[in-house]
């Protein structure tokens, strides 16, 4: 048996180790925001962070997450309120949107660990990244505007 924090409550896992930890959010948990890409880890769809990291939940067994904390999408901001989310609504960053959950906690993580990045690091973190609409200018300015606000992510 996995136990671990699911965006800050308690679950415990009692199937394959290495199932991958994105078939079990969205198949078993029903959190349906972290997309399913590439399932190669090349894409950044399903990105979610472990002890606050991003990581990549379909290259990432179950077994992997056992004791640890696990927030996806859903656990990032109950109401849609958190800054970088706050900041694509105002700058329309999505177009499609399949990709922006994996976007948004990719660059939360980026900016938890570094809270004023440069423009070199914003293009080398969200380069694994991939938009098919192409909305990276928009992103980077969105990442870039709560860099500046100054408030905790």
């Amino acid at each position: 048996m996995v136990k671990l924090t699911l965006n800050g409550q308690q679950r415990s896992f009692t199937g394959a180790s290495d199932m991958p930890l994105l078939w079990w959010l969205r198949d078993e948990i029903g959190l349906t925001g972290t997309k399913f890409g590439c399932g190669a880890g090349l894409c950044g769809a399903c990105t979610v962070h472990l002890d606050g990291a991003a990581v990549r939940s379909c290259q990432t067994p179950m077994a992997a997450v056992a004791g640890r904390q696990v927030t996806t999408i859903e656990g990032l901001s109950a109401t849609g309120d958190h800054p970088l989310q706050v900041a694509w609504r105002t700058l329309g960053v999505p177009q499609c949107g399949y990709c922006q959950s994996g976007q948004l906690m990719q660059a939360a993580a980026l900016l938890r660990r570094t809270p004023h990045p440069s423009d070199a690091q914003i293009r080398a973190t969200m380069d694994g990244n991939l938009c098919r609409c192409g909305t990276y200018p928009r992103i980077r300015a969105a990442i870039m505007a709560v860099s500046r606000a100054g408030g905790p992510v």
